[in-house]
């Protein structure tokens, strides 16, 4: 019989309760009335249970157009994330023999020590001179600050794959796009899970690029809108936590259902075949 690690476990369990404990709050807090949500105890269950933190929420913020501006800047950060690091991790796997693929990628590395906020003022100015101050702009930039990381974990992932497949496919006669689009693209579903989930939630939930990129209010993501309407909340806690809770739903939503690929895809990652 196996012993049973019993610090390990009180610390994971009082980690799990650090995620819990707020999640439980909001959700509470979300489903109060305005008189219940300022009673001073955020624990007591919402008796009756309410919608009415949602409603005031829904049109304060004008959600639909907020939530339509996030949801695309993310699925086409996702998606151009997904192809451009693919591809780059494959040239730099399979020519890694040659000089500028590998300083090529040690130069990427690099950029992983560059964070957003260091660039920020010049990057601010390029987007307003070259008109990209929208949510054009963001994507452009959420994809090129999220390529260094995705690449490294492709080419880790693309390590694993024996190179006799693709020898294979050559002598049937496919040419390097054919092999890396019907062969190895496939192959790399679950890294790109994983390279996915990664790049929504750091699109989705992230504030400052939006906010100081995009110039058009009406066009700001939903962190941003709740920031500019966070006085209009005042006391309303419940339509302050209706409102986060709208927000990071989709969030926790993609995450479980894809967290299955997403630890499958780094496990992977990191065995050499």
């Amino acid at each position: 019989m196996e012993r049973v690690n019993w610090p390990g476990t009180i610390v994971l369990a009082l980690c799990t309760l650090t995620v819990l404990v707020p999640l439980y709050v909001t959700v509470t807090m979300a489903f109060k009335t305005q008189s219940q949500a300022v009673d001073g105890n955020a624990f007591t269950w919402p008796t009756p249970w309410s919608i009415e933190g949602f409603t005031a929420a829904w049109e304060l913020t004008n959600f639909p157009r907020a939530f339509t501006v996030s949801l695309l800047i993310t699925v086409f950060t996702v998606a151009g994330t997904i192809v451009l690091a693919a591809l780059a991790a494959f040239a730099i796997s399979r020519n890694w023999d040659r000089k500028l693929f590998r300083y090529s990628f040690y130069y990427l590395l690099a950029a992983l020590f560059l964070p957003f906020p260091v660039v920020a003022l010049p990057q601010i100015q390029l987007t307003g001179l070259t008109g990209l101050d929208n949510p054009a702009g963001v994507i452009i930039l959420k994809i090129m600050f999220g390529l260094s990381f995705s690449i490294l974990l492709f080419t880790a992932f693309l390590r694993s794959i024996p190179h006799e497949l693709e020898e294979s496919a050559r002598i049937d006669g496919a040419s390097t796009n054919q092999t890396f689009w019907r062969l190895i693209f496939p192959l790399l579903a679950p890294m790109s899970a994983t390279v996915g989930i990664f790049a929504f939630l750091a699109s989705w939930n992230d504030f400052m690029m939006p906010s100081l990129i995009i110039s058009d209010p009406a066009l700001q993501t939903l962190p941003v809108v709740q920031n500019i309407f966070q006085t209009q909340f005042s006391n309303n806690y419940n339509v302050s936590f209706a409102s986060y809770l709208m927000a990071m739903a989709p969030a926790i939503i993609v995450y479980l259902f894809t967290q299955r690929w997403v630890v499958e895809g780094v496990t992977q990652g990191a065995v050499k075949g």
